[in-house]
């Protein structure tokens, strides 16, 4: 049985091409806001033999004395057919971006529908922008409305640290 197991991973499990759609994120990068001014810094590598995206974010400005810090782990999920990221953060909040894909140069990551409270119903949706080998567009959006309307609540530039 062990020889069997063995078999089975001669090829790497992460090497179809699908596992690489959100490489074009991969690097060191500062982060900034629309109106240019710097939001923080991420960087962002490969664990587990290329099969996990590895975020690592610090936010520039400090509310309340914290810098806002957090991690994500992102993989194409083979079973589900669907990227799906894990995101962890400083002030106790994690956030399940289960139902992710890749289309038109983008990685477009969503929550379910979830309950925020008594009468408030919530997707959160991220799309990453290629926009070459030095840049990526990073537009977070909300709809409490099933998906229908969007509220922009963050929208970043990520430009490849020299």
């Amino acid at each position: 049985a062990l020889f069997f197991s063995l078999q089975i991973f001669a090829q790497k499990p992460c090497s179809q091409p699908v596992y690489r759609q959100f490489d074009f994120w991969i690097g060191d990068w500062e982060a900034f806001g629309p109106k240019g001014q710097k939001a923080g810094d991420s960087k962002i590598s490969l664990l587990l033999d290329s099969c996990t995206i590895f975020e690592e974010w610090t936010s520039v400005m400090a509310v309340k004395g914290l810098r806002y810090a957090g991690k994500s782990f992102n993989m194409y999920n083979a079973s589900k057919q669907k990227w799906q990221q894990y995101w962890l953060d400083n002030t106790g909040s994690i956030t399940e971006y289960f139902n992710g894909h890749y289309e038109n140069n983008k990685m477009i990551l969503e929550t379910d529908n979830q309950k925020i409270n008594d009468t408030t119903w919530q997707i959160q949706k991220m799309t990453f922008y290629d926009l070459g080998p030095d840049k990526v567009r990073q537009h977070g959006e909300t709809s409490a409305d099933g998906g229908k309307t969007w509220t922009t609540s963050f929208d970043l530039e990520y430009r490849r640290k020299k």
